[in-house]
C-alpha cells in the first residue's frame, strides 16, 4: 500500500513519467500502469481455489456436520470419525483437511447466528382495545397427585399488557375456542385485532407474504366475535413479542412452584385468581405509575362487549356398534340402544361429549383423557342406554357390564328380586321406570319398599304412586262478608215432603 501511494503521488502530483517511476521502483509498465488506473486503494492478492481430494466430498461433510450439530452434544460424533466415514466413501486425503473444513464451516455457522441475534427491529405501539396477542405453551403441574403435562393458553392485551392463562391437555379447536371465550370475559371486552402464530388450528395452509388459508372452524369463531385475524411471518415471534415474553415470565414465575391441585378445573380457577391479582400488583412497562389493572380499565371503554359464548364444538361422525358405543380418542362411549348400528353425530367440547342424532341431543358424557394413548382405553357407560335390550333380554342384569354402575337402592333391589323366578323380568319394569319418572323419586320408591321388607314391583310402583300424589290442597277460609247467616240443615226428609206435595195436587 505504501508503494501504491508514492508511485500515484509521483505521477498524479508530481508529474514524473512512468519510465522514471519504472527505473526508481524496478517495476515493470504495466504493473505501474495498473495501480495508476485502479481506484481500489487497497489492493489485494485475489484469493485462490486450490484442488483438494476433499473437494467432491465437502456436500457430503457439510450435511453430516449440519446432522451432528443439531444433536445433543453427548451423542454427536467427533471429526475424526467423520473423517472414517469419509474414507469408507474413497477419500484418500489428509485428516488435518477434515478438521479445518469443519472448523470453517462451524466458524461461519456462529457468525450467522450472532448475525441473526443483531438484527433490529422496529418498537411497536398500540392504542386502547387495538390488538390482543395469543400464544401456547407447555408446562408440567402435579394433578391429583400425578406430574401432568399441559398445554397453557395465553391471551395479553397488547395496549394495558393485561394477561390472562388457560390450562388444557390438549391444543385442539374447542379448546383453542374455550380459551378466547374466558379470556375476553375476562378482560371485559373484545379489541379490533388478534394476532397469532401460524398454528394448526388456525391456518390450513401458509402462502406467500400475507396469504393465509385460514380454517373454517378458526373463521366461524371469529365472525361470531367480531374482529379481525392477523398472522405472524413463518419464525418472526418478535411480531408478537408481547406474549412470548408473557410465556417465559410464566415460566419463572406462576409454573416456578406451583401447589398441587386436585382436578385440571381447580388449577383454571387458580390461574384466573393469580392473573386478577398480579393485574394490581404489576406496573405498566411504559406508565410506571399505573397498574395493569388501571391500564385495563381504560382500555375496557375502548373495546366491544362480550356476546355469548361460540358454540365451539368440533364435530364427526361415528357408526354406534352393536354393543351401543362410540370410540373417542382411544376411550368408548355408550349410546341408547335404539341407535345400534347407525352413524350418529358426535360434538366435542373442551369438557364433554354430546351425542346427537334424528336432529336432537340422545346423550351426553363427561369427556375422559386417558394417559395411556394405546388401545383399549377406557369404556364409560351409562346404563340407561341399555334399558330397551334389557327388556328383551332381562338375564342381561345379572352380569351385565352398564348395570355394574347401578344405584346403591337398585343394586340392594337387584340383589333380592334375582332369586325369585321371574325377579330378572320385574327388575328390569322397575329400572325402565325412570324412563317415565323423574329418577330421584323412583330411587325414594325403591328404598321405600325395601325398608319395607318384602319390595317387589308392585309395592315399588304402589310408593310411586303415593310420592307423586298431589298433596291435598288446605281447608279455604271464606272471608266474613260469604259467611251465612242461617246455615243450610242436612236433612233428606225435605225429599219427603216435595214428593207428599206432589202427589195431594
Amino acid at each position: 500500500m505504501a508503494l501504491v501511494s508514492v508511485i500515484r503521488r509521483w505521477h498524479l502530483r508530481d508529474g514524473i513519467p512512468i519510465r522514471e517511476i519504472v527505473r526508481r521502483t524496478g517495476l515493470s509498465r504495466n504493473t505501474v500502469r495498473k495501480y495508476l488506473a485502479s481506484q481500489d486503494l487497497e489492493p489485494a492478492y485475489p484469493s485462490r481455489k486450490s484442488p483438494s481430494k476433499l473437494d467432491e466430498y465437502e456436500e457430503s461433510l457439510t450435511n453430516w456436520l449440519f446432522r451432528e450439530s443439531r444433536r445433543h452434544r453427548k451423542q454427536r460424533r467427533t471429526v475424526k470419525q467423520l473423517y472414517r466415514d469419509l474414507l469408507g466413501l474413497g477419500y484418500t486425503g489428509s485428516y488435518d483437511r477434515v478438521a479445518a473444513f469443519a472448523r470453517q464451516w462451524r466458524q461461519a455457522q456462529q457468525e450467522a447466528r450472532l448475525l441473526a441475534v443483531k438484527q433490529a427491529f422496529v418498537p411497536l405501539q398500540f392504542a386502547p382495545g387495538e390488538a390482543f396477542q395469543f400464544d401456547w405453551s407447555e408446562d408440567w403441574v402435579r394433578i391429583n397427585g400425578v406430574s401432568t403435562k399441559l398445554q397453557i393458553a395465553h391471551v395479553k392485551l397488547s395496549y394495558s399488557r393485561a394477561f390472562f392463562l388457560r390450562a388444557y391437555l390438549t391444543q385442539t379447536h374447542e379448546m383453542l375456542f374455550d380459551a378466547h371465550y374466558h379470556a375476553f370475559v375476562a378482560f371485559g371486552g373484545i379489541p379490533e385485532r388478534g394476532i397469532y402464530d401460524n398454528m394448526k388450528t388456525a391456518v390450513d395452509r401458509v402462502g406467500r407474504g400475507k396469504q393465509r388459508q385460514v380454517n373454517k372452524r378458526f373463521y366461524a369463531m371469529v365472525s361470531h366475535y367480531l374482529y379481525e385475524p392477523e398472522f405472524c411471518n413463518p419464525a418472526a415471534g418478535w411480531e408478537k413479542g408481547q406474549v412470548e415474553k408473557a410465556v417465559q415470565d410464566a415460566r419463572h414465575g406462576l409454573w416456578y412452584d406451583p401447589p398441587p391441585f386436585k382436578s385440571l378445573n381447580e388449577l383454571n380457577q387458580w390461574l384466573q385468581a393469580r392473573c386478577g391479582a398480579l393485574w394490581h400488583e404489576t406496573a405498566h412497562p411504559e406508565f410506571k405509575a399505573r397498574s395493569l389493572a388501571e391500564c385495563l380499565a381504560e382500555e375496557q371503554l375502548k373495546m366491544m362487549p362480550v356476546p355469548a359464548a361460540f358454540d365451539g364444538f368440533i364435530e364427526h361422525s361415528k357408526r354406534v356398534s352393536s354393543t351401543c358405543l362410540i370410540t373417542f380418542e382411544h376411550n368408548r362411549y355408550s349410546v341408547p340402544a335404539s341407535f345400534a348400528n347407525r352413524v350418529i353425530s358426535l360434538r366435542v367440547y373442551p369438557e364433554r361429549l354430546v351425542i346427537v342424532a334424528e336432529a336432537r341431543v340422545v346423550a351426553e358424557h363427561v369427556r375422559v383423557f386417558s394417559r395411556d394413548k394405546r388401545p383399549p382405553g377406557q369404556t364409560i357407560y351409562d346404563w340407561r342406554h341399555y334399558l330397551s335390550v334389557a327388556q328383551r333380554k332381562p338375564g342381561s342384569l345379572r352380569n351385565g357390564a352398564p348395570f355394574l354402575e347401578l344405584p346403591d337402592s337398585f343394586r340392594q333391589l337387584r340383589a333380592r328380586l334375582v332369586k325369585r323366578p321371574g325377579g330378572d323380568r320385574e327388575m328390569v319394569d322397575i329400572l325402565a321406570l325412570v324412563l317415565l319418572h323423574d329418577e330421584h323419586r323412583v330411587e325414594q320408591a325403591v328404598a321405600m319398599a325395601l325398608e319395607a321388607g318384602e319390595p317387589s314391583k308392585q309395592h315399588v310402583l304402589n310408593c310411586l304412586s303415593r310420592l307423586e300424589e298431589p298433596a291435598r290442597p288446605p281447608r279455604l277460609q271464606p272471608p266474613r262478608a260469604l259467611k251465612l247467616v242461617t246455615e243450610p240443615i242436612a236433612d233428606t226428609g225435605r225429599y219427603d215432603q216435595l214428593r207428599r206435595t206432589r202427589h195431594e195436587s
